[in-house]
Order: structure tokens, then C-alpha cells, then sequence
């Protein structure tokens, strides 16, 4: 399976789209579906998070995986909360009291998968290297 190209291979304006701006309307859509839908708020808090794990793999590394998590964990959390408040609704899933745990808890999830995603991918590309076919 193909890794994804690095974040840095990335001209700077598509690099702040996929760091800054697809967590942050993730997250806010995540927060209108919250006074819609529980398990649509579920689901897309899951593949949320989980995406934490893939842009992780942007990054050759866990401490550089941990670091994009911990920027996307946080955006997505607070633009949950945003988006959700946003739209006045009543919540139709149960968010941690007070709310701003949310984004503790998402940043921390983010943290973790991305520093898992970064090591998987530095991982693989060690073991890649290590079996390459030596050229004369």
C-alpha cells in the first residue's frame, strides 16, 4: 500500500488546507451533526479522530505525527464546539462537563494516533530501505 506524500512535499497553501482548514470543518461539521444526529455525531467524531492516525502518516516520525495530531486534535475539538453552538440545537449525544474536556480529550486522541501514525510510517519505510534490492 502507498504512503501518502509527506506534508512538506506540499506547496505552502495546500499544506495549511490539510493541517489547518480539514480538521476545522470536519469539526465543525461534526458539531452541526451533534444537534442532529447521535450516531452521525459518533461517526464522524470516530473517523475524525481517526484521521489523526492518517495525518499522522504525512510525517516521517512519531514526534512529527504528534505534532500534527496535537494541532488537528485541538482544531477539531474546539470547531465541534463551535459549530455545534453555532447552530443553537439541543445536543443529541452526550458531550464530557464542562464541554471543553472535548477538546482535551480530542487533542490527546489526536496526539497519540498522529505520534502512531508518524512512527508507523518511519517504521515501514525503514523496512523498505532494509529489504530494497541493493543496485550495481
Amino acid at each position: 500500500m502507498r504512503q501518502p506524500d509527506l506534508l512538506e512535499s506540499h506547496p505552502p497553501g495546500t499544506q495549511l488546507i490539510l493541517a489547518i482548514a480539514v480538521p476545522a470543518v470536519f469539526g465543525a461539521v461534526t458539531g452541526v451533526v451533534l444537534g442532529i444526529s447521535e450516531i452521525g455525531y459518533i461517526l464522524l467524531s470516530v473517523l475524525g479522530i481517526g484521521g489523526g492516525f492518517l495525518a499522522g502518516k504525512e510525517h516521517l516520525g512519531a514526534e512529527e505525527g504528534a505534532t500534527r495530531g496535537f494541532t488537528g486534535g485541538i482544531l477539531f475539538g474546539t470547531f465541534i464546539l463551535a459549530g455545534h453552538a453555532i447552530t443553537g440545537l439541543e445536543r443529541q449525544a452526550h458531550l464530557p462537563e464542562p464541554e471543553i474536556l472535548l477538546v482535551v480529550i480530542t487533542t490527546v486522541a489526536g496526539m497519540i494516533l498522529g505520534a502512531l501514525g508518524g512512527r508507523s510510517r518511519a517504521k515501514r519505510q525503514h523496512t523498505e530501505a532494509a529489504t530494497a534490492p541493493v543496485s550495481a
